[in-house]
């Protein structure tokens, strides 16, 4: 067996792919950053990410794929569900060794497996639209947390980028420790560590700009007033929010004293 270790990006892992069938390399895991210990007795191949690698394989799959099934691997790659790249692998050598369009043939599990991946990053894309919540800071930049189940701060840049042209903005991922800055021209994905405490009062206290908490309560009382009772209805109310998205949306979170 041998575990083939690649830098988590999606460039990294189309690198992997090509290296796995350039070196013709059999029973193949995958790795993210470094090998795993619980493979004792497999052998390691460390993947450089090669951007001329990875276009040959892009090359290869925009061939055999229609749009949409090109763009669901991307999607699916984002998904962050166990095991993902595993999956598209053997999703990629069905492909490749077939003479037909594979995308249909939801008999096959990894198609499915890949399908149903690209529709749960679809999903969350759909809904941080909806959800990010910007807060501005006493240096004009406005910033949004956001800890989505998939890694979908590449697929909804451009959005911001269009809806927000005239702002800096920071969109930051808490959960994998990047964000897309917006510096007023061009987009950049960003490395830090935000503050553990950056939902506290005392913190935004320090960071916001005066007049941030008054239009954050704003909104609050806004969206209690048109949030009529005898229309409660909890159980869509969930379905359409679910509850690990409140953490940052500030209508759900107490009026800042």
């Amino acid at each position: 067996m041998t575990q083939v270790i690649y830098d988590s990006t999606f460039e990294g892992w189309l690198t992997a792919v090509f290296e796995i069938y350039e070196l013709k390399l059999a029973d193949v895991v995958f790795a993210k950053n470094e090998a795993s210990n619980a493979l004792l007795f497999s052998e390691n191949h460390f993947v450089v990410t090669d951007e001329n690698k990875a276009n040959r394989v892009l090359t290869g799959l925009k061939t055999n794929l229609s749009n949409e099934g090109f763009a669901n691997i991307y999607r699916a790659f984002l998904s962050d569900l166990d095991k993902i790249d595993e999956t598209l692998f053997q999703y990629v050598k069905y492909v490749f060794a077939s003479s037909v369009n594979i995308e249909e043939d939801l008999a096959n599990t990894f198609v499915l497996e890949v399908r149903k991946a690209a529709h749960l990053t679809g999903k969350e894309t759909h809904r941080m639209k909806a959800f990010v919540r910007f807060k501005l800071t006493k240096d004009n930049l406005y910033y949004a947390i956001v800890e989505p189940d998939c890694d979908v701060l590449p697929l909804i840049e451009k959005h911001f980028k269009n809806r927000y042209a005239d702002q800096r903005w920071l969109i930051y991922d808490s959960k994998r420790k990047y964000g897309i800055y917006y510096d007023l021209e061009t987009t950049s994905t960003v490395q830090l560590q935000f503050n553990a405490q950056s939902s506290s009062s005392n913190y935004l206290a320090e960071i916001c700009d005066d007049n941030e908490e008054f239009f954050q309560n704003l909104w609050r009382q806004y969206f209690s007033s048109t949030n009529i009772e005898s229309r409660k209805n909890t159980k869509l109310h969930l379905l359409h929010m679910p509850k690990r998205y409140w953490k940052y949306l500030t209508e759900k979170i107490p009026v800042l004293k």
